[in-house]
């Protein structure tokens, strides 16, 4: 396969960073086609990044023959059916997270990639290929901290964004879904288990729309796992600085910290404010690096015929299982077992 031909459906921020990065960045890839409802940001999305085909119906750009894959950027209630309606086309996909807005919706997505066993199917866990997230897994694995004890994650998204994400907010699933399934996936990949308990505490500290979506503006869980391994999750909406992701693994022979500061790059300014180091500005700069590689990855399985290693159907309904989890537990105030 001389290049892999992709389609991809939703032009929100985030699906406008993959296609940015499909049509531009990704060797070996050519972004075939482009679907969207609103149809003058296809147009123009179109015309910007040199798009041959676009299309306002999803069935209609997988009917296309010369598609090899389809990238899944579409609100997330979508993702099931688009993902059945692509896979009975025979296109590979790569899907963003979550895979369902509830478990029922995910187990129906077990049994569609079950039932095509030689298509490609990868989830959008794109933290797993940022380059310092795939060291550490490399040093865990190698057991270079001995057996993981705790992982300890913080997520912080910009207040810069804040107008966004309140509009995406009755649309999202909640913060436990929509930020903290990132949180729970990194607990989950470094520990080597699935989680057994989780008890998770929230609150409206600002937002009362958080309020009357019976949300939170800043969550916490604890999370133990089968294997006793122990997690904790911090997650908010609205840090002054930029976008913050801060990782820390701890071992029984030693821990590993990934990005304690937000920084950037490695400049620091000094003027009459004092000393400082720059945070990356919101989640596209900061993880624009591992969207480039996930995407790699997802072409050169089709290009290859393999599948992702340690990245399937399954960890996706796990980490939304216990993302609702989370979220009864938060509601209830108990700790809850996974189900």
């Amino acid at each position: 396969m001389e290049s892999v031909k992709i389609g991809s459906v939703g032009l929100g921020r985030l699906g406008y960073e993959h296609a940015k990065n499909l049509a531009a960045s990704i060797p070996g890839c050519v972004l075939h086609a482009i679907c969207n409802v609103d149809t003058s940001r296809l147009r123009a999305v179109a015309e910007e990044l040199g798009v041959p085909h676009t299309y306002t119906d999803f069935a209609a750009m997988c009917a296309d023959p010369e598609l090899d894959g389809i990238v899944i950027v579409s609100p997330s209630f979508l993702h099931v059916e688009q993902i059945k309606i692509a896979m009975e086309h025979g296109k590979h996909i790569f899907c963003e997270k979550p895979l369902g807005t509830n478990v029922a919706q995910c187990k129906e997505a077990e049994k569609v990639v079950e039932a095509h066993p030689e298509l490609v199917f990868q989830l959008g866990f794109m933290r797993r290929f940022d380059p310092s997230y795939a060291e550490a897994k490399r040093r865990v694995d190698a057991g270079e901290i001995g057996k993981v004890v705790l992982v300890r994650s913080c997520t912080q998204d910009p207040r810069s964004t804040i107008e966004s994400t309140l509009k995406f907010l009755p649309h999202s699933g909640g913060q436990f879904l929509d930020m903290c399934v990132h949180d729970l996936d990194l607990i989950r990949w470094f520990t080597g288990s699935n989680i057994r308990n989780v008890w998770a505490i929230g609150g409206v500290f600002e937002f009362d729309l958080c309020r009357e979506l019976h949300d939170t503006d800043n969550a916490a869980a604890m999370v133990q796992c089968e294997n006793g391994a122990m997690g904790f999750l911090f997650a908010n909406r609205t840090h002054a600085a930029g976008c913050n992701v801060e990782t820390e693994i701890v071992g029984t022979h030693g821990t590993l910290r990934i990005a304690p500061v937000g920084a950037r790059n490695l400049l620091q300014v000094v003027d009459e404010h004092g000393a400082r180091q720059e945070y990356y500005p919101d989640f596209m700069s900061r993880w624009h690096t591992a969207f480039l590689a996930e995407m790699q990855a997802f072409t050169d399985h089709i290009r290859t015929g393999t599948h992702p290693a340690d990245l399937t159907v399954y960890d996706g309904t796990a980490v939304s299982e216990a993302a609702y989890r989370c979220k009864e537990s938060f509601e209830t105030g108990k700790m809850l077992p996974i189900r």
